[in-house]
Parts: structure tokens; sequence; C-alpha cells
């Protein structure tokens, strides 16, 4: 017993010697656990401090640099945007000209105009009609579109064409803005038009000739805008100077009236006659002319409306003679142009060349768009010589009549009536109370188109070839070979630009090859196909 006893004690004392090494062990255990007696854990923890830093800049910093990124793309997608303008999906006008577009989805923009025709249009389905199955064919599959427009009246089904991206949806409708410039400074102002000998000079330095026709056209255009500007209708009313100008081919009709135009600063608007039909047949309308000069003037109907419509082969609407079918593209379309010549109030539609369900209307007044008509009149000739030649029996009267045919310039003695003959109707000529004829260019004259203009054909080359550093001449006699060659085209001075492209093709190909050549001179012969030019070489 005892000796179990006294083994109970050493194990309690053996258990209390352990309880003590065990509260040592806990005490140096929390020492520990506070990192304050073991320098390898506290290298360690810094270790850990001061990656957990590094992590924390490097960190930021990809978070700044992807900030910094998207600022930049925002401010990029700002300037792009800056540059920019949205474009109507429906009639692609852009935003400065509707105003504030509606936004939808897929990258489309529709301006208020187009909105208000859309929904108008929509209110006006048939859609009782839509759900019949009587659209579709007898198969059940293939559709009747002819059947399916009439129940939609005035619908334009949108182009697929302009459906672009994936899925059919289209691309973002944008325009690039057109850079602000000063505004264009007009030689003639309109609004103080300069007495006619001042606007006569003007058209001299662009306009070689044709002595009568400028001084014409000069006193009708300070007729017409003094009318314009002054705005006199009260007691007297002024008619409009609307013109007629007759000359043949070649002799400077467009080229006078685009010079006009430019000198004014105005919008010119030119058109061909023989397109021009009757209202529902094939072929532009009477008042697509208009639509023209407001596309000219960038949609700006109050510009538009000071501007000028030419009308080239006015001729070629004369009313045919002895037929019995509906003369559409003759008498009618002279017809329709009665109330354009005078003065109307016509509606027009605005980014489209026809009148259209999905495309807005404006409306322009032509009371003050100056109308130029010019044509050839190839046959008139002849009915200006049977007039002056009424009585071709014997005598003195057969020798003028000899006389009035080898007439050049027969047209000059044209008359009212002798229109009329030729097929204008005399309301149409009404309307004109200007009429004046151009002369046939000579060799002379053409000669000083090639060379006296401003903008002279042979100036034009020798600033092209100025530019290889070249000097590019003519000798006098090459010019006259030239003239000649035009008159031999019967096409007047529209010849003389084809003529020299086709001497100019070889030289002004190979002369970039060779920076040797200093000058080119071209000469008669080269003209005649009978030598070459003269080329000088640089420092020579």
């Amino acid at each position: 017993m005892k000796d179990a006893s006294e083994r109970k004690e050493e194990t309690d004392e053996e258990d209390d010697d352990f309880g003590e090494e065990t509260e040592v062990s806990e005490d140096d255990f929390e020492e520990d656990e506070s990192g304050e007696d073991d320098p390898e854990e506290d290298e360690t923890s810094d270790e850990t401090e001061d990656f957990g830093d590094a992590s924390d800049e490097e960190e930021n910093r990809k978070k700044q640099d992807k900030k910094s990124a998207s600022s930049k793309k925002e401010k990029d997608d700002d300037e792009s945007d800056s540059e920019y303008e949205d474009v109507c999906f429906v009639c692609r006008r852009p935003e400065s000209v509707t105003g504030k577009q509606f936004k939808l989805p897929n990258n489309i923009c529709v301006c208020n105009d187009c909105m208000h025709k859309t929904m108008d249009a929509v209110s006006q389905f048939d859609y009782q009609g839509m759900l019949n199955p009587s659209i579709f064919h007898m198969d059940g599959v293939n559709f009747d579109w002819e059947t399916m427009k009439e129940k939609m009246p005035n619908i334009s089904f949108v182009n697929i064409a302009d459906l672009q991206g994936e899925g059919g949806i289209p691309n973002k409708q944008k325009l690039k803005k057109k850079k602000k410039s000063g505004e264009k400074k007009p030689v003639i102002d309109i609004n103080n038009i300069p007495a006619p000998h001042k606007i006569k000079e003007k058209l001299d330095e662009y306009v070689v000739g044709q002595e009568h026709a400028k001084k014409v056209i000069s006193v009708a255009v300070y007729n017409h805008y003094k009318r314009v500007a002054t705005n006199t209708m009260d007691e007297i009313e002024i008619e409009k100077s609307n013109m007629l100008m007759i000359g043949p081919t070649g002799s400077g009709k467009t080229y006078l009236v685009k010079t006009l135009a430019k000198l004014l600063n105005v919008p010119l608007a030119i058109t061909d006659a023989t397109s021009l039909t009757e209202a529902g047949y094939i072929g532009d309308d009477i008042e697509s002319v208009v639509s023209k000069l407001l596309a000219e003037a960038e949609n700006d109907v109050e510009r538009a409306e000071m501007g000028i419509i030419f009308v080239d082969e006015i001729d070629k609407i004369a009313k045919k003679q002895n037929t019995t079918s509906r003369d559409v593209s003759g008498e009618s379309v002279q017809q329709g142009m009665l109330k354009l010549l005078e003065g109307a109030d016509v509606e027009v539609p605005v980014g489209a060349n026809s009148k259209n369900a999905m495309v807005p209307l404006t409306t322009i007044n032509t009371r003050n768009i100056l109308f130029i008509c010019g044509g050839a009149f190839p046959e008139l000739e002849e009915v200006i010589k049977q007039r002056l030649n009424k009585q071709t029996s014997i005598g003195y009267q057969a020798e003028l009549k000899s006389k009035y045919d080898k007439e050049k310039n027969i047209l000059s003695k044209v008359t009212v009536e002798d229109l009329r003959k030729f097929g204008m109707i005399p309301e149409f000529l009404g309307r004109l109370p200007v009429i004046y004829t151009l002369e046939a260019l000579t060799r002379e004259a053409l000669v000083k188109v090639l060379k006296e203009p401003k903008n002279a054909i042979l100036k034009q080359y020798q600033k092209l070839l100025a530019l290889d550093e070249v000097k590019l001449e003519f000798e006098d006699e090459a010019l006259e070979a030239i003239a000649e060659k035009a008159l031999e085209k019967e096409t007047g001075a529209r010849a003389l630009r084809a003529i020299i492209e086709d001497f100019m093709l070889d030289i002004m190909y190979e002369i970039p090859k060779d920076e040797n050549i200093g000058t080119v001179t071209i000469t008669k012969a080269y003209i005649e196909g009978t030598g070459g030019p003269v080329i000088g070489i640089r420092g020579e």
C-alpha cells in the first residue's frame, strides 16, 4: 500500500512539473507569436509587407493607366464626333440642315420631318387588308408585293443596299462636317449691283468675243437683280428679265452662263431640255430643275430663290409639226414651264430627286430666279431666210436671196415670229423677253480663246508643267493650226481642249522622267504631225 501511495505522489509531482513546463511553453509561444523574439519571422513578415505594398502600387498604376487610356479614348471619341455630324437615315440630310435628330437603336438617326412623314404614312396602313390571305399566291408562299403596296399607300420600302453591317443593322450614319471657311466674296455683289458696263468688263476677262451677247446679258442681269434688291413691286410691277440665247454649238452659251454665276456667286442649275417630259411620263418632270437648284444651294431655300437656272437644248422642246399623238416632250413641256418662268410656289423634295412619302418637301418661289434658255436652233436659219425672201421671183430679189444664202450670221436677224414658226409657243416666248444671238467663233477668235482669258487653256497647262519646273511655250503658228483643227470638227471652242490634250499627253507623260528638261515648245510641225516639240535642257 505504501509503495502504491508513494507512486501516486511521485506521479502528481511529475504532473506538476509538466504543467510548469507547459505554462512556460505557452508564454514562450505567446512571445513568439508577438514577433519579439524570432528574428527570422520578423524578416519574413517585413518581406511580406514590402511585397504587399509593391502589389498595391502595381495595381494602382494599372488602374491609373487604364483610367488614362479610357479618358484618352473618350477624348478621341469626342474629337471624332466633333468632326462628324449625324445624317438622317431616310432623307440623307445632315444634322446641320435638319436640326436635332431622333436617335434610334442600332445607330439610326431620323430627322423631325421624316419622323412625322413616317408617322403619317403608318397611320394610313390598311391593317385589315394586310392580314387578308389574298396577298399570298395559291401556293401560300410567294408574296404579292403589288397588292401589299396598295394596302400601304405612299410607302417607300427601305433599300436593302442601305443596310450594312452584321445582321442587316446599318452602320452609324455620319457625315464629316465641312470646314468653316470665310464666305466667298462675290466679284459682283447682287445686293449692290454695279452698272452694266462694269459687269461686261468682268465678263471680258473670261469670255472672248461675243460683244453683243455680253452687252445684252449685262443689262438683263443688272435690271433683274436691281429689281430683286429694291423689291420694287408697289404700283408698277417689273417683269423678270428671263433670257433666250441662240447660238451654234461651241459658241460659248453654257460657258457664258457659268462665268456669270461665278462672278455673282449665286447657285446655278444646268439642265438639258431633252430630258424633260410632262408630269406623269418617263423622264424628269418640269419641277426637277428647281430641285437641282436647291441642291446646288446646299438646301438653302433663301439662296436658291436668288439663283440662276440654265435650260440648255431648249430648241429640242419645240412643238412637233404634223403629229397627231400627244407631244409630252415638246409643247407640253413648254406649257409646264410657264408658271416657273413667270413666278410660282413650287413644292420640291429636299435631298432627293423625286417626291416621295419618306422625303421632306419644301416650297420655293421662282419669282426671283433668273431663267436663261439656250439652244442652237439649227433649222431656224431656213425660217429666217424664208421670211427675208418672201418674194423670190426675178430681178434684184433673186440676187438678194443669194446674198442671204451666203450670210454666215443670219441668226442675228431672228424675230419672235421666226421662233414661233420654228415651234416655240407664243406664251413661252412672252416669258423670255430678252432674246439675243451668239456668233460662231472664227479662227482668230479661237486663238484668242486659247491664250487671252484669265483661265485660258494654255495658261492651265503652263501652270501644270511649272509645278515640274518646266516652262511650256506655244508658237503662234501652232496656235493657228490648233484653231484650224477645231474648226474642222465644227464643235466650236469645246474642241480646243480635246485637241490640246491629245498633243500634250506624251509630253506630260515623259517630262517627269527626265529632270534635265527645262523648256518645251509646241511647234506647228508637231501639231500637223510632221515634226515634234522642241525640248530645252536646263541651264542652256
